[in-house]
């Protein structure tokens, strides 16, 4: 009989893609055996010409929910396997790519037993499956078995070992398998070391951890990428004192609700609904009931603090079921860290970076292999949009466009902020968790570990490494250091090439389909001129990008300062946009309390100011004039995001909704908006008494109508049929959609990052495209 040898790559390991085999094999009568191969899985088969089509054909179209099939490869095989039944094998060698499955929320199966007072798992707060549960959270190296795993050190008992070693079972090679007999357990210890309750020693560790919740405790839970920090989300003392404690004064605190609860505080839409329900369980920015005038669950004001929205997620976690269920309560669940620094996940680092934040730990023996922050999501413009990427979508393999075959390896390492790195093999590129920011020590630390950890578990050799040209970006200089060390060639890609770059490649824009118009707008990133831009019109293909246009500059007093005092880049655009005395008389209305004589000084004195294009400066300086914005930022994009919930209290975007207008001039072979107008109209409507919303929302409307036309006359003047945008500014919903729309209108296609952030967390990702492209052309 005919025998091949049949290999699947994709997202096939850690998914239940053997055992599928397997069934399947034995439905259609197929001899032969299946088996790990680095990151494909490989089968010898022998059967019929027209079964093996059949099974050729079924493995992509039945394949398990969790797996992605990205091609099926059959060659004749010489010499068949023994037998005639069908087996599966013991992993073999090869080299390993991008395919380790990311962390997975619990499963209706799982959470079924867990519920079921019968059942051996019941009550138990580490079930899982094949279909479910931590995966590259506890992976030390590859290929995935439970040897290469933080599961190692608990050995099966016979029941969860028969089910373990039978295809048929859905727990079959589920390297996480365990049970209250052999598996992980909980325990509650107190801040000062004593133990609470051991579920070990017969305690009921979570009851007790849950009655410290109910009556105003807070608490750290050890959960599957790192620890969080927990507290009753409806008591406002509780929220009030973690607040206090964490020194963090007014950034939203996620929370964590079951289904119920979220219908009685929020009000999510149907796309928003199943954002939450995304096997990847990720926070999603939704309505708060309270905004809506609905509902009848309210969480504690200081959960979101002037926020619209709030950031929701499901339990994801057999714990977090059981932990949610037990308090009754929409829980806060925020990251296990000193503000500013990584979240921590080994239990002595939480110990000593929580200490005088929570009362207890609520922890458990599985340790986890690294840290992994949970993946926030808003949708807008019709499509969920990942804002950070973390637990339950990393460490998944995007493709890059498919003239990206053959192109030489690439490690890239973003920015400095919201730093994230990408390493490329051919068309499969894989963009790292988020990391943090590196200008925290900790984070630094973390950053370079994680590098090598990538590295290593993906057994990647890169050809160069693509960083930054920042001269101060530690990312760069590590970059530079580590080419220096391994004799690699160093590839320098713009701050805002690379945010294009990253909407063009997730979008599978090829090399050969020619430039796009681009529109970058963030707070700032050196410029090709040296100078720092922010919100930027290019036309880019993968190798070379041009500025033709964007936001005219002004001089921030200031230079970095300006990023977190929003009165300054007031005081640069009053400066800037009206004459010297018009401009006093503004700022003694609109800024006083701080010291504008001083910047108004700096700026024309050319004193500690520097020229600066920031789109997220605009946003700072019209949150300071409506008075949204303190004085002095606790976070980054603090203003911007409270001028954005002012604007949403107004309806948001529509259509229909008037913008503030932009100045045009040309300057340098340039076209720059010039604000000015929009102030001037501004600062009109609010001396008539217009509510700061209605204001807000046509700020937001005339900004998207600014620069999408500008885009929109770039691609046509230029024969381009696409505009790209990306950006930390394009987070904000109201702007995405408002230049989304005049794209579209104009029949341009347009290219909008979805899985890839927009922020400087999926830089790295067009660092690499640009990078592989530049190598694939020789240069």
């Amino acid at each position: 009989m005919p025998a091949e040898e049949i290999t699947v790559t994709g997202i096939v390991q850690g998914v239940g893609f053997r055992p599928f085999v397997w069934r399947l094999a034995r439905r259609l009568g197929v001899a032969g055996e299946v088996m790990n191969r680095g990151d494909a899985v490989v089968i010898q088969a022998v059967a019929d010409a027209a079964v093996l089509d059949a099974l050729a054909k079924a493995l992509a179209d039945e394949a398990p929910p969790l797996a992605r099939v990205d091609a099926v490869t059959r060659v004749p095989l010489a010499v068949p396997p023994p037998g005639d039944d069908f087996r599966i094998v013991e992993s073999g060698a090869g080299a390993v790519r991008v395919g380790v499955v990311a962390d997975i929320a619990t499963c209706a199966d799982c959470l079924a037993e867990m519920r079921d007072p019968a059942d051996r798992r019941f009550g138990y707060a580490f079930v899982n499956c094949t279909n479910c549960g931590p995966r590259f959270s506890i992976v030390a190296a590859l290929p995935y078995d439970r040897a290469s795993t933080t599961m190692r050190g608990f050995a099966l008992c016979d029941d969860c070992r028969r089910e373990y070693d039978d295809p048929a079972d859905r727990r079959f090679h589920a390297q996480p398998v365990a049970c209250p007999a052999c598996g992980p357990r909980l325990a509650l210890v107190a801040a000062d070391g004593e133990m609470l309750a051991d579920d070990r020693a017969g305690g009921d560790a979570l009851a007790v951890a849950a009655a410290m919740l109910r009556t105003g405790g807070i608490l750290a839970v050890k959960g599957i990428g790192g620890v969080h920090v927990a507290c009753d989300a409806g008591d406002e003392a509780a929220v009030a004192e973690l607040r206090r404690r964490k020194r963090r004064p007014a950034k939203p605190l996620a929370v964590m609700l079951d289904a119920a609860m979220l219908d009685a505080a929020c009000q999510a839409d149907e796309a928003e609904r199943a954002a939450l329900g995304h096997p990847s369980a990720p926070i999603v920015l939704v309505a708060l009931a309270d905004a809506a005038g609905a509902g009848t669950l309210r969480l504690a004001p200081s959960v979101a603090p002037g926020q619209t929205r709030v950031g929701a997620m499901l339990p994801y976690t057999p714990l977090h079921h059981l932990l949610l269920a037990a308090v009754g309560r929409p829980l806060v669940l925020t990251s296990g860290n000193r503000s500013g620094e990584p979240q921590a996940f080994r239990d002595e680092e939480a110990q000593a970076a929580l200490a005088g934040i929570v009362d207890a730990f609520l922890t458990h023996d599985r340790p986890i292999a690294r840290r992994l922050d949970d993946s926030v999501v808003r949708v807008a413009a019709g499509r969920p949009r990942v804002l950070r990427r973390g637990r339950g979508r990393a460490p998944l393999p995007a493709d890059l466009p498919a003239d990206f075959d053959g192109a030489p390896p690439v490690l890239a390492l973003g920015a400095d902020l919201k730093s994230a790195v990408a390493l490329t093999h051919g068309r499969k590129a894989l963009l790292s968790q988020h990391l943090g920011d590196l200008d925290e020590p900790a984070t630094d630390e973390a950053f370079e570990t994680a590098i090598g950890d990538v590295a290593a578990l993906f057994a990647h050799r890169p050809a160069a490494i693509a960083v930054d040209p920042h001269p101060g970006y530690r990312s760069a200089r590590f970059g530079r250091a580590l080419a220096a060390a391994q004799g690699l060639p160093v590839v320098e890609v713009g701050h805002h090439h690379a945010h294009v770059a990253a909407a063009m490649a997730e979008a599978g824009w090829r090399r050969d389909a020619g430039p796009v118009a681009g529109i970058a707008l963030d707070g700032v990133g050196l410029g090709d001129d040296g100078t720092a831009w922010g919100a930027e019109i290019l036309v880019c293909d993968y190798r070379d990008s041009r500025r033709v246009g964007g936001l005219a500059p002004v001089r921030l007093p200031g230079g970095d300062a300006a990023s977190r005092e929003p009165w300054r880049a007031l005081a640069a655009f009053l400066a800037t946009g009206f004459d010297r005395g018009e401009a006093a008389r503004l700022a003694e209305t609109h800024l006083a309390g701080h010291p504008w004589p001083t910047a108004f000084a700096m700026i024309d004195k050319r004193l500690n100011a520097p020229v600066a294009s920031s789109a997220g400066r605009l946003f700072d300086a019209m949150a300071a004039l409506l008075g949204v914005a303190p004085s002095r930022q606790s976070f980054e994009g603090e203003a911007a995001m409270a001028l954005e919930a002012a604007a949403e209290r107004a309806g948001g975007w529509s259509a229909d909704l008037d913008g503030y207008p932009f100045g045009r001039r040309e300057a340098e072979g340039r076209t720059l908006l010039d604000p000015a107008p929009l102030w001037r109209a501004a600062l009109a409507e609010i001396a008539a008494g217009v509510p700061v919303a209605v204001v807000a929302a046509r700020f937001h409307a005339g900004v998207a109508a600014a620069f999408a036309g500008l885009a929109v006359e770039t691609a046509r003047t230029h024969g381009l049929g696409a505009v790209a945008v990306s950006g930390g500014v394009f987070q904000n919903r109201l702007v995405l959609e408002g230049v989304v729309a005049r794209i579209a209108a104009a029949g341009l296609v347009c290219l909008v990052p979805a899985e890839v952030p927009a922020n400087d967390g999926g830089l790295a990702f067009g660092q690499a495209a640009v990078a592989a492209a530049r190598l694939a052309h020789g240069r």
